[in-house]
């Protein structure tokens, strides 16, 4: 259960100001079709953050638990910085000019290929590698990813007004940075 609620709790914060964030309110903004987007970036996360789940697992399963007690600790404080620099979206990343996919489709496409190598996906590798408890990490990742995103694709623009990204983001790194401290001083429980 820790697994999943800290991995629900660290993405949805870490998710709050993310280019897949802002990628969402700008298909909800183009498309106006709030289903098939919420459904595309449902799918997408299922299958992004299994394959970074999958990954996780493997580098637990290759490494020493000491080794991977260091890499995964100094991954998180390394995730803490990385939630203090905004994110900007890509126009690339954005223009389904090209696709003949539909909404939910070009959500899919969009939604999976904006997560590789972004904060959320490395942090599901982390912490599917820190738990042994591979459904856990991406039920709560997915889950995360989809308490932060589902809003913005309804209420992007008033969310955003509202909210300080500067505070989600630094309470998001403050959680990184304890969970790898937490980590590298081998805390077995977070609660």
């Amino acid at each position: 259960m820790e697994a999943f609620l800290v991995s629900t709790g660290v993405v949805a914060l870490g998710e709050m100001g993310d280019k897949t964030q802002l990628l969402a309110m700008l298909l909800a903004a183009r498309f106006r079709k709030p289903v098939p987007i919420v459904l595309g970036i449902l799918v997408a996360t299922l299958a992004n953050h299994a394959l970074a789940g999958a990954v996780g697992q493997w580098v637990a399963d290759a490494l020493g638990p000491v080794w991977l007690r260091w890499i995964i600790g100094v991954s998180f404080l390394a995730m803490a910085v990385w939630m203090l620099i905004p994110d900007k979206i890509d126009e690339g990343e954005t223009d389904a000019k090209g696709l003949r996919l539909g909404v939910f489709g070009t959500t899919v496409v969009a939604f999976f290929l904006a997560e590789m190598g972004d904060k959320t996906q490395i942090a599901t590798v982390a912490l599917a590698a820190r738990y042994d408890a591979f459904v856990a990490v991406v039920a709560g990742t997915t889950l995360g990813m989809m308490l932060a995103n589902v809003p913005a694709v309804y209420l992007g623009d008033q969310i955003a007004k509202k909210v300080s990204m500067t505070l989600v983001h630094g309470v998001s790194a403050l959680i990184f940075a304890v969970l790898g401290l937490l980590t590298l001083l081998n805390v077995g429980s977070l609660f």
